[in-house]
């Protein structure tokens, strides 16, 4: 397909990141021109989670500086722009607002469209920046606040197949950290402190598993670590480092029971050459969980495909890119653009009971 090149300003407010970035797609794929992110870990350390007002004022007194660095960097202006992306949902209402209205003045003062885009929809898209990937492809996507594996057919086209019943992975993660007194954010404490543990010191649950049902739960697994910790009672940090080594093991034997049943699915259901499972979200970080993940593929003759960390996380680039996406397919005016806390990806997929308190927003 012969495609004009389209540039967006990509504009991400969701949570405790502040971020904007320019994306280029044409006929050859999408360049990533900036991706500025600024992130608010700081600020929510001390209270040991992000803090919803806190958040949304440092977007309001950041955002506008980001925006300019974004593309100071990608040596554009504004006049340049073929249209501005910015996250609606699903996430922390306060912060949405924020790059929202941002978005929609920037667009109105220059005359461009304005794209409201899902958060999740950024994530689902990621690999076909990074790696051209087709459709279809499974997504893993696993944060602070999604638990989820996603069939991605195209753009706008997504069907959940699991989600988490209780807490979020991230959630777990960091529930976790707390507990032991390990520093925020939890999940990079927790596989640091695994690195010297004992992975089989400590039996721990395997939540759903042997289940037919895709979905996850972790909150058993997160309970049951509680009680160990207790019954130590004074936790040296050799306890510290075992619990962390058994938590994370029994989070990777999870995923592989979980994900591998999702893979074997897939194969029913698509006749592929060579399909393909993505990984994205701040947890696909995790280098145990990466590579579990790949050696999981290997099994079932599955790609992996896991963009660069700092494209896992929460960031502009990948707004911007959706952006472009729905430019491209003729959905730009799919969404009315309200900032909504609570948007699911899969508007059909039947609602859980429980799916975290950050895991709810979607």
């Amino acid at each position: 397909m012969n495609l004009e090149p389209i540039t967006l300003l990509g504009i991400e407010t969701s949570c405790d990141e502040t971020a904007a970035a320019v994306v280029r797609a044409d006929s050859s794929g999408g360049k990533i021109l900036s991706n500025v992110v600024f992130s608010q870990i700081e600020e929510h350390a001390a209270f040991g989670g992000v803090v919803p007002e806190l958040a949304a004022r440092a977007h309001v007194s950041r955002l506008d500086q980001i925006i300019s660095k974004a593309l100071a960097e990608a040596q554009m202006d504004f006049n340049q722009l073929t249209a501005i992306a910015a996250t609606t949902g699903p996430g922390l209402i306060g912060s949405l607002i924020v790059g929202t209205m941002t978005g929609r003045t920037i667009a109105q003062a220059t005359d461009k469209p304005f794209i409201p885009i899902n958060h999740l929809e950024g994530h689902a898209l990621t690999a076909r920046l990074t790696h051209g990937l087709p459709f279809p492809f499974l997504l893993l996507l696993v944060s602070g606040g999604h638990t989820q594996i996603i069939l991605v057919e195209g753009v706008g086209k997504y069907t959940r197949w699991a989600s988490t019943i209780d807490d979020a992975l991230g959630e777990a993660f960091d529930k976790t950290a707390k507990l032991l007194g390990l520093p925020y954010p939890g999940g990079p404490s927790v596989e640091a402190a695994a690195k010297t543990g004992d992975p089989h010191r400590f039996s721990l649950p395997r939540p759903l598993r042997g289940e037919d049902r895709l979905d996850f739960s972790f909150s058993g697994l997160k309970s049951a670590l509680r009680k160990t910790a207790t019954e130590l009672e004074t936790l040296t940090d050799r306890d510290v480092a075992d619990l962390c080594a058994s938590f994370q093991h029994a989070v990777t034997q999870t995923l592989d029971e979980r994900v591998g049943r999702a893979l074997a699915q897939f194969r029913k259901t698509h006749d592929i050459a060579e399909p393909a499972l993505v990984v994205a979200g701040g947890v696909a970080a995790n280098l145990a969980i990466r590579n579990t993940l790949t050696e999981l593929c290997q099994t079932h003759n599955f790609k992996f495909v896991a963009p660069p960390m700092n494209l896992c996380t929460d960031n502009a680039a990948m707004i911007a890119w959706a952006g472009a996406e729905r430019i491209i397919a003729g959905l730009q005016n799919e969404h009315d653009g309200e900032p909504r806390p609570r948007w699911p990806l899969d508007a059909d997929a039947a609602p859980l009971f429980g799916a975290g308190k950050k895991g709810a927003k979607a």
